[in-house]
């Protein structure tokens, strides 16, 4: 049922006429409370360049000037206004916020807009100005602001029956009007933002046992209802009206649109999910909808499609796309509407819709997140070589994660191949091949489980290429490939619980053991946190060397530890891909307090074994072969440095940093000079050469193996102040390693006194 007045001209004012009676006494000074099209500063929307939008905020308001997005600023989440002249920022530090279409916003101090009885509207153009309305005294709830001093609010009357207000603040005195044209009974009464000085309603109401849905549009200037119209839809959102148009959503993917001459009302069904409510705006006669949802897609691994906000003309059906996905729509000023999307061609972030000089729709991207809304391939987390015995799996990481990967993995020298479609998803028990941060990946174990070739697990070079398929259809498909050589039963570098990255052994001043995972973050270029740390146990204070080697007898990494006695411990690390177990210690001999320096975890021989390097209180280098045996892990001692590494305060065994034949040494003496000696592949080593000056600012310097996956070790270095950074290799011997990066590893923990 349609029920039309003849349409009011919007004027250029909202006179109260009706005055409140409080407690207090008669407010009865009229109020005059200009619409919000007359409102806003004429100040253009129009700006050279985009200007910053929140990576990951919601948008809230938006206006002429500028928009409102709830965002993390200072490790807080708040409501954050910016402008679109100079991209400056101002906080609103309220709670809840809600729009009107323009540059007034609306800020409350209850859990919701409607249970804020205080509401303060913040006019946010240029010089624009604050005005504070309480409804409390009135028994009024708030439904929608309407202008830079008025507010519709929902009042009960005396006989408890509801109404519809427009309440209006000028100086001290605040009035009261209501609007005219409601049915008696109407309840849950909510607005839509104003436009052309109209704002559409809508309300349930009680026809004997049973409820419908009304819409109403209203006249502020008349305070009057100038139409209704009785929908089909019940559970509906994001309603919004046009001088020719009324539309709305409702659960389930149904979209609403009703023609204001005729009232007649038309239904697209979109076909969502159950709860699910499509995103759609209204420009003139151009009805607008798209799937809302996170171009990141909402991680169950849904690959529905989205449909990309489209404009449709309701007077010829001509359909435009405007964005390739949208989160949010909110009205804009001048018949205009601001989208939270993306488009594959103009990038992520806030766009606004406006009608050309032809009458059709465009969008142009005015704030940008810098997030690519096409699917990019970020790189690969394979170590070199890859241990085809390791639970560590083959890692490849997405700029999102919503996308159906169809994998390749061949032999080289055989032509042997495997393949699988993995479906991605973050949600808890989802995808095995999902691994966090979009990286996916496969462990060899999956591989054997569904190829010969896994389970011949041939050593040598393996091509890999991939399609990923985004889930959501927004953008192409994508396509990569490469390689990686695979070895069996490696050593591996500086990993405890075999996943495929480094981890760090520290001791506490209290004599505690403690073990952190890490892993190598491409965007910061170092070294981060990848879980808490680890508490291995108490009562490691009575060794005064702890020394990583690498697995001893293949696999995860081992250690051994010396105590003040001279007695050398070997602990026997067995890692499961996600944790380390510890086994109870070996002994490996006494007498080994007559060195002075230990530095274990490079193959300096060549034979794929960690080895163990020394220096004796004489200045004499002696190197212990590994054997692969736990029970006896090292070879009988060899001499290859006759005398001057006395001279060292630190040596580290790095393995390859200089490119040469074999694992290397760095070495640090006195006045913090760091020298290296490139691995002849024999045991020995070439001639020193100096590599820089400085570091005796750290208190120990840890290999810790290929942590960013480049085939280059690196190291890891941590100060007497809580200090660490991260120091990448080049593979040059004449600077092995790139600049430092500060580390948050370690760092924000109790200070340690030993590192490995």
């Amino acid at each position: 049922m349609y029920r039309s007045t003849t349409r009011r001209g919007v004027s250029a004012a909202i006179t109260t006429v009706l005055a409140a009676t409080l407690g207090a006494g008669v407010l009865s000074v009229p109020a005059t409370a200009a619409p919000l099209s007359a409102a806003v500063t004429a100040e253009t929307a129009t700006q050279a360049t985009p200007v910053a939008f929140p990576v990951h905020g919601h948008l809230a308001a938006t206006g002429q000037s500028g928009f409102l997005a709830y965002a993390l600023v200072d490790g807080a989440w708040t409501y954050q206004w910016t402008r679109y002249a100079d991209g400056s920022t101002t906080k609103l530090a309220y709670p809840v916020a809600d729009a009107t279409g323009t540059d007034v916003v609306m800020t409350g101090r209850g859990q919701s807009p409607a249970r804020s009885l205080k509401v303060t509207l913040h006019d946010m153009a240029a010089g624009g100005s604050t005005v504070s309305i309480d409804l409390g005294p009135l028994s009024g709830t708030y439904v929608k602001a309407v202008s830079a001093n008025s507010v519709l609010a929902q009042m009960k009357q005396a006989d408890g029956s509801p109404e519809l207000r427009l309440v209006t603040r000028t100086g001290d005195t605040l009035t009261q009007r209501t609007i005219e044209g409601l049915p008696a009974g109407i309840s849950s009464i909510v607005a839509s933002p104003a436009r052309d000085g109209e704002v559409l309603i809508s309300y349930f109401l009680k026809s004997g046992d049973t409820w419908r849905k009304e819409y109403a549009v209203v006249d502020l200037a008349a305070a009057k209802v100038v139409s209704t119209h009785v929908t089909k839809a019940y559970h509906t959102s994001g309603s919004m009206l046009s001088a020719t148009h009324l539309a709305w959503a409702e659960e389930g993917g149904k979209y609403y649109t009703v023609d204001r001459a005729t009232g007649v009302e038309s239904v697209t069904d979109f076909r969502l999910y159950e709860g699910e409510v499509m995103a759609v705006g209204l420009l003139g006669s151009w009805a607008m909808y798209g799937t809302p949802g996170r171009l990141e897609g909402n991680g169950t691994g849904d690959s529905r499609p989205v449909t990309p906000f489209t404009a449709k003309s309701r007077a010829t059906g001509e359909t435009i796309k405007l964005v390739d996905y949208v989160t949010s729509v909110q009205p804009g000023p001048d018949d205009t509407l601001y989208v939270r999307g993306g488009s594959v061609g103009q990038g992520d972030g806030l766009f606004r819709i406006s009608l050309g000089a032809d009458g059709k729709p465009t969008a142009r991207l005015v704030a940008v997140t810098g997030k690519p809304v096409e699917l990019r391939y970020l790189g690969s987390q394979i170590p070199k070589p890859f241990d085809v015995a390791s639970p560590a799996p083959l890692k490849w990481r997405l700029s999102r994660e919503n996308a159906d990967v169809d994998l390749r993995i061949t032999h080289r020298a055989t032509g042997k191949s495997f393949s699988k479609t993995l479906n991605l998803s973050s949600e808890s028990g989802g995808s095995p091949y999902y691994y966090g941060d979009n990286t996916f990946g496969i462990t060899w174990k999956a591989i054997a489980e569904g190829s010969q070739m896994g389970k011949d697990a041939a050593v040598g070079t393996y091509d890999w290429s991939f399609t990923a398929h985004p889930q959501n259809g927004v953008g192409p498909d994508l396509e990569a490939s490469g390689s990686f050589t695979a070895v069996k039963n490696a050593s591996a570098a500086h990993d405890l619980d075999w996943d495929g990255r480094p981890d760090l052994l520290a001791r506490d001043a209290q004599g505690v053991l403690w073990y952190t995972d890490s892993a190598y973050d491409p965007t910061k270029k170092t070294l981060v946190p990848k879980y808490s740390t680890n508490r291995i146990g108490e009562g490691w204070g009575i060794y005064d060397r702890i020394e990583t080697l690498g697995g001893v007898g293949g696999g995860t990494t081992d250690f051994v530890a010396r105590n003040k006695y001279g007695y050398l411990w070997l602990y026997d690390v067995t890692g499961t891909g996600y944790r380390a177990q510890f086994a109870d210690r070996k002994l490996i001999g006494g007498g080994w307090n007559t060195y002075t320096q230990l530095a274990g975890g490079s193959d300096l021989n060549g034979d794929g074994r960690p080895d163990l390097v020394a220096t004796d209180k004489a200045g004499a280098l002696w190197l212990y072969k590994g054997t692969g045996n736990v029970t006896a892990p090292f070879a009988k001692r060899q001499k290859i440095g006759n005398g001057g590494w006395g001279v060292y305060n630190q040596i580290t065994a790095t393995g390859n940093i200089g490119g040469a034949a074999a694992g290397d040494l760095i070495a640090r003496d006195k006045d913090g000079v760091l020298w290296l000696y490139l691995g002849k592949g024999d045991g020995t080593f070439a001639a020193r050469k100096q590599i820089g000056g400085g570091w005796n600012a750290y208190t120990d310097t840890v290999a810790i193996g290929d942590a960013d996956y480049d085939g280059r070790p690196d190291l890891f270095a941590y100060g007497p102040d809580k200090t660490a950074y991260f120091y990448a290799g080049t593979g040059d011997y004449r600077k092995p390693f790139a600049d430092r990066v500060s580390s948050p590893v370690l760092t924000g923990e109790p200070a340690y006194d030993h590192i490995s």
